[in-house]
């Protein structure tokens, strides 16, 4: 029995070692095959948060109640009414940003090794290896002008061109685009500045609404808690108040009615009383957001019960039939030549008295009236009633002349009763990072990495044999290899120019 087989009978061949556990463990959370998988799943669980309509979003009552006991029951136990906020969503986004982070802690040195030391030499036979190579030789011609030839081929090309010596032999090293290699560190950077945006606004803002109506002020606003179809509000102090100056509906037909059709734009003009800073005016319109401390004010909808911005009466005096018009902004007043004093109260879309109160039957414009309180000099306040000339006819007891004037309602621009705006409330700005910085940015970084690439050209410079000057061609590229190809051909036809010359 020879040596050999002796030591395979008894098994003394030395077994490699397996590494420790927890290097397995990180290696396997840093692979791109387990990051690959979590984006996978991710993908899977918002596409199920795009088909099942999301508890906070309107019309989900609706989509809740047309469901069947059995969906109900395991759609709720799975949390996919609410699933980006759910506890494994989160938990998903915590280990691809774990994945994230080793993965670039283990591949990022030899990324940036491209930057900081990058690969100036090269031997002949690696060079003919790559994926563009070319030789060409120069009779009669030094090695200096043959390198200033090769470095003004590279730079005229849009290579940054580098001479080298290495063991004797020279080199003309030309590269582009070198911080491209790290595009996918930035990649990277922009995807957990997302995550990170989004678990911070999640964790430490909520929703609210808050009623806009003119001339009210408030301190408090609505936080809204989703249990399912069910939707609670309880109030939530404010540390400054809010009050209502002016709201407006810009409306595409201004004869029409002030349903969303017919909207172009609803606008919503705040004074902001805070104790630490003072007054601020915000004017809040659809796509025109407003921000005060954390606080982020949104247009989210109107209560369409019609109402009148402003006001336009027809009067007639009656001690000299003289005739004029007036024009009142809502809540406002004005005060006519000879004192009397104007002012707009209410506006009643289809008017009816309710007993002796004044009141409507709908929200629609079919009866509109505005209800004044007039003040003549030196005498009482009186109620009055301003309607149109034809509606006004038809009620001549209200329509009768008071303080010395016969009231019409000429004309006044529709608005809705109410504006309801919506309010995200992120104190440490996590949407605006999450949106601005993570979304933004991962644009940016994804158009570097695609749209961009890092060429590098090697040029080995030698006498050979029979005195000529040979140059020994090779490039590579990380991305977009027909253009490159294109670009090593150039250079390639440049330098045999040269050797004509």
């Amino acid at each position: 029995m020879s040596a050999a087989e002796e030591i395979l009978r008894t098994g003394d061949i030395p077994k490699r070692k397996s590494a420790p556990i927890l290097n397995r463990i990180l290696d396997f959370i840093s692979s791109v095959r387990f990051g690959v998988s979590l984006l996978i799943a991710l993908v899977v669980l918002s596409m199920i948060g795009m088909l099942i309509i999301q508890q906070n979003v309107d019309g989900f009552d609706a989509y809740f109640a047309s469901l069947t006991p059995a969906e109900k029951l395991v759609y709720g136990r799975l949390g996919f009414f609410n699933i980006y906020y759910a506890w494994y969503f989160k938990g998903l986004l915590l280990v691809l940003s774990l994945n994230i982070i080793l993965a670039s802690i283990d591949r990022f040195p030899s990324a940036w090794s491209y930057i900081v030391k990058p690969k100036l030499w090269a031997t002949q036979k690696w060079l003919m290896g790559q994926p563009q190579s070319a030789s060409v030789a120069f009779a009669n011609q030094t090695s200096d002008d043959v390198i200033a030839k090769t470095k003004a081929a590279f730079e005229k090309h849009g290579l940054r061109a580098t001479v080298a010596e290495k063991n004797g032999s020279l080199y003309v090293f030309g590269e582009r685009g070198k911080f491209n290699r790290i595009g996918a560190y930035i990649v990277h950077v922009a995807l957990l500045t997302l995550f990170l945006g989004h678990f911070v606004a999640s964790e430490t803002g909520f929703d609210a609404d808050v009623r806009m109506i003119p001339g009210q002020e408030t301190d408090q606003i609505q936080m809204i808690q989703f249990e399912l179809d069910k939707k609670e509000k309880f109030n939530v102090q404010l540390p400054f108040s809010l009050t209502c100056t002016d709201i407006e509906q810009k409306l595409i037909d201004p004869r029409g009615s002030i349903d969303v059709t017919n909207t172009l734009d609803w606008r919503t003009q705040m004074k902001v009383t805070d104790p630490e800073y003072g007054e601020t005016i915000a004017d809040i319109s659809m796509n025109k957001p407003f921000s005060y401390r954390g606080y982020r004010f949104f247009q989210a909808q109107t209560i369409p019960v019609g109402n009148a911005r402003e006001i336009t009466l027809d009067l007639t005096s009656q001690a000299t039939g003289e005739r004029h018009q007036v024009t009142i902004p809502r809540l406002g007043s004005a005060t006519l030549g000879d004192g009397t004093l104007i002012e707009y109260t209410e506006f009643l879309p289809d008017f009816f008295l309710n007993g002796d109160k004044p009141d409507t039957r709908s929200g629609e414009y079919n009866n509109p009236a505005a209800l004044l309180n007039v003040t003549p000099p030196g005498g009482q306040r009186v109620r009055v009633f301003a309607m149109g000339g034809a509606r006004a006819a038809a009620a001549p007891m209200l329509s009768a002349p008071k303080a010395g004037y016969k009231w019409g309602l000429a004309a006044f621009e529709k608005s809705p009763f109410a504006h309801v705006l919506s309010i995200k409330y992120d104190p440490f700005n996590g949407a605006f990072i999450a949106w601005y910085f993570g979304g933004f940015g991962l644009i940016g970084a994804l158009c570097f990495v695609f749209f961009f690439s890092h060429k590098r050209v090697w040029a080995l410079v030698e006498k050979s044999e029979d005195g000529s000057t040979e140059v020994t061609l090779g490039g590579n590229t990380n991305r977009n290899h027909v253009g490159f190809e294109e670009r090593f051909k150039k250079i390639e036809t440049e330098l045999r120019a040269f050797k004509g010359v």
